[in-house]
């Protein structure tokens, strides 16, 4: 498929770095955006806090699939469970249901460092 609509997304539970192609064809990696999640301070009851924990987590996917559009293939990474949480999210979402997606675990790194590493895993 010469026409591939490539990102990579690091993540954790509060900060996403997007990047992908600006040039389909031929174009080099770059940073599309940062999104930053909201985080909660502790709540006196359990529930109520698990479930604004759960509003706010689905808003900071939706923010992050903003930036995706017209994905074919999206490789996921970060340092805690929340990428495959993610990963399930967009399997739910129908224009993301034919979407290839990846997941691998890494530390945070910089805005470059990141570039280099989707650039070997989307080639």
């Amino acid at each position: 498929m010469a026409n591939k609509k490539q990102f990579g997304v690091w993540m954790d539970t509060h900060h996403a770095t997007i990047v992908g192609k600006e040039n389909v064809t031929n174009g080099a990696i770059e940073v599309i955006a940062h999104v930053k999640g909201v985080q909660l301070s502790p709540n006196s009851s359990e529930k109520n806090f698990n479930n604004e924990q759960r509003t706010l987590q689905g808003k900071y996917f939706k923010e992050i699939i903003t930036h995706l559009q017209n994905a074919t293939q999206i490789h996921i990474t970060g340092t805690g469970q929340v990428q495959e949480q993610f990963i399930h999210y967009l399997a739910a979402d129908a224009p993301f249901k034919n979407t290839v997606t990846t997941e691998s675990t890494s530390n945070k790194m910089t805005d470059e460092k990141l570039k280099e590493f989707m650039a070997a895993k989307l080639s």
